[in-house]
């Protein structure tokens, strides 16, 4: 009895024939509440055990565990000795739990959600240390941003992590508050807008055989450009229409003149226009696309018309607002563009006019496909 009093001193019998204790157990300066109610005869095999919900969660796992101690330990306080090993591996294997935050933190915690707005956040979990809060960019686009606190928050900055291509760099100080990093976060989003944008845009207009369900964080593309034949592009998010990294795939008799031709019209990259649109001009390729749309600028009210002849090819007015956009951002560049590809596009300067007289129809495509 002495040694159970002098290793535990908060765990005290509430009855004259001690068989039930309750209490304290103190493990790493941290007290769990604990009930222990023995049989008459003692017996440790027949003991059952009340915890607190906090020790219960960090026996997770370990109940096989805590019966074999039961049954093997000879008294009360060689069980203890044992569970209090038991629970300091819990406490190693799971960081969480290896302190509990003051109440200050709960406190300040829900007085920056109110002033950010409780219809950002998405979900927070049951110890108040992980929050995902959602985000919008200027595209429509909605993005999650994952935030797990630490306990002694704000002194100390979290953990955050979203779906991007680059990593998240978060500036952080103790008087930064939630809706500041939520700002830093919609101000990253905004840098990566036009990544999104020529990305979505080779989405829509191309046949993407990898990855098959594209994330916000991949930049790599690899489209279908023939039979048996593809490109695979890995897109710089911070320069989206720069010549990106590009690798041919297929048989080498099919791949060896695309490649030569790659190396050679490198210089008719177009930085003004997206990977999409640029890429069947250097290849110089057929219908290097799923659907190709061809345009007559001299009679603007003639509708896009899908040339591919790809299996599994949508309708022509999927992939015509994109096309359409990026020869009018060519035409804002420059004056006179001559591109030659089996369906020529000749845009001379004196057809400018007539070009921009398809803005109304690049919006009935957008409203027709959206």
């Amino acid at each position: 009895m002495e040694s159970l009093v002098k290793d535990n001193p908060i765990l005290l019998p509430l009855n004259s024939d001690r068989t039930i204790y309750d209490g304290f157990i103190t493990v790493q300066e941290r007290d769990f509440r604990l009930r222990i109610v023995l049989p008459p005869d003692h017996k440790l095999k027949r003991a059952k055990l009340h915890c607190s919900w906090q020790l219960k969660y960090l026996l997770h796992g370990y109940e096989p565990i805590v019966k074999q101690r039961l049954q093997q330990s000879a008294d009360l306080v060689t069980f203890l000795l044992e569970l209090k090993t038991v629970l300091e591996v819990g406490l190693k294997s799971r960081p969480e739990c290896s302190s509990i935050p003051p109440p200050q933190y709960y406190s300040q915690l829900i007085s920056e959600m109110e002033t950010l707005g409780w219809n950002k956040l998405l979900f927070i979990d049951t110890e108040f240390r992980t929050l995902r809060l959602k985000a919008q960019d200027s595209s429509g686009r909605q993005h999650i941003l994952t935030i797990k606190l630490k306990s002694k928050h704000p002194a100390e900055g979290p953990e955050c992590s979203a779906d991007l291509p680059l990593p998240l760099a978060i500036t952080w100080t103790p008087q930064t508050t939630l809706e500041q990093l939520h700002n830093q976060f919609l101000l990253v989003l905004e840098s990566l807008t036009e990544f999104w944008d020529d990305l979505d845009e080779i989405d829509s207009s191309t046949w993407i055989l990898e990855p098959e369900k594209p994330s916000r964080s991949d930049t790599m593309r690899r489209i279908a450009i023939g039979n048996n034949v593809s490109i695979k592009v890995e897109v710089d998010p911070r320069h989206s229409k720069m010549l990106p990294e590009c690798c041919l795939l297929g048989a080498e008799h099919v791949v060896t003149p695309l490649r030569n031709k790659l190396n050679s019209n490198m210089h008719l990259w177009i930085s003004a226009l997206s990977v999409g649109f640029v890429i069947p001009i250097v290849l110089k390729l057929r219908s290097p696309i799923r659907c190709v749309t061809t345009l007559a600028v001299a009679s603007p009210s003639t509708r896009p018309v899908c040339m591919s002849g790809f299996e599994r090819c949508p309708p022509a007015g999927r992939a015509s607002a994109p096309f359409l956009e990026s020869v009018l951002t060519a035409a804002r560049y420059v004056c006179i563009i001559k591109v030659f590809t089996p369906h020529s596009i000749h845009i001379q300067h004196t057809q400018l006019a007539a070009l921009y007289t398809t803005r109304s129809l690049l919006r009935s495509e957008r409203r027709r496909v959206c």
